[in-house]
């Protein structure tokens, strides 16, 4: 794991990692995958987690991992620089809280159970990915895949008037944002509830001063995934750097 100990990572260098055994990818349903964890018996705070982040890990519950799949590099780390991103127009148009009737408001509040989020968290899942293995969740279970007791969370709140419409729950780390997942009510598909949300994080992490937004891994033969390549300029982490695309730039999709 040396290359995990170098420069910015030096926080790194007494973490243990460790593999996996190979199990079904959850992105590509024809190919198995490997995981890389941090040690999840060793202290873990915001400063190690961030430099984690610039590594290509990401966070569930208090696990903090990457894909290490020996056979394949389909799934490679991305981030925004908020500070150089231009929306298209039509992100322009979605990024928009009053053009939409009644009118967006944004709240952010700690990391907590809240009933009214899980229900809509429920909906979302029921909608979104019904039989994929979420969908049996309870409120302990939610609690632990969004949250962890050493992570600095979010949960972003999205209504009209008092009715929530969406939750974008977000790490703040030592140099950017990370989007750790977003959900919203599937009714409401006419305000792009998704990518509001991800515009506003956007915005947030550059308001803060902060340089990235992290969004998890492009994965270039993953439909779902399609959407991250709309926004440009994007950073992707190939052989151990980030490499910037601009608009028009092709993605690689190995």
């Amino acid at each position: 794991m040396n290359d995990l100990q170098r420069g910015p990572s030096a926080p790194l260098a007494s973490l243990a990692f460790y593999a996996s055994p190979p199990h079904d990818c959850g992105y590509l349903p024809e190919r198995s995958a490997v995981t890389l964890f941090a040690d999840p018996k060793a202290a873990m705070d915001p400063t190690i987690y961030s430099a984690l982040a610039e590594q290509g890990f990401r966070r569930s519950g208090s696990h903090v991992y990457r894909p290490h799949c020996p056979q394949c590099q389909a799934c490679i780390a991305a981030r925004l620089p908020v500070a150089d991103f231009t929306p298209n127009r039509t992100q322009r148009r979605s990024f928009n809280p009053a053009a939409a009737e009644p009118p967006l408001s944004t709240h952010s509040i700690g990391a907590e159970f809240r009933a009214e989020h899980f229900a809509l968290y429920q909906k979302y899942i029921a909608t979104r990915h019904a039989g994929g293995g979420m969908d049996d969740s309870n409120p302990e279970r939610y609690l632990e895949f969004l949250t962890c007791d050493w992570a600095q969370t979010e949960f972003v709140e999205f209504r009209q008037r008092q009715r929530l419409v969406a939750v974008a729950v977000t790490d703040v780390l030592s140099h950017g944002l990370s989007s750790v997942y977003t959900f919203f009510d599937p009714e409401l598909a006419n305000l792009s509830l998704g990518r509001y949300a991800l515009l506003w994080q956007i915005a947030e992490t550059r308001r803060r001063g902060l340089p990235w937004l992290f969004l998890g891994y492009w994965i270039g033969h993953c439909q779902k995934m399609a959407y991250k390549q709309e926004y440009r300029p994007i950073e992707l982490l190939l052989d151990g750097h980030w490499h910037r695309f601009d608009k028009g730039q092709t993605l690689p999709t190995p």
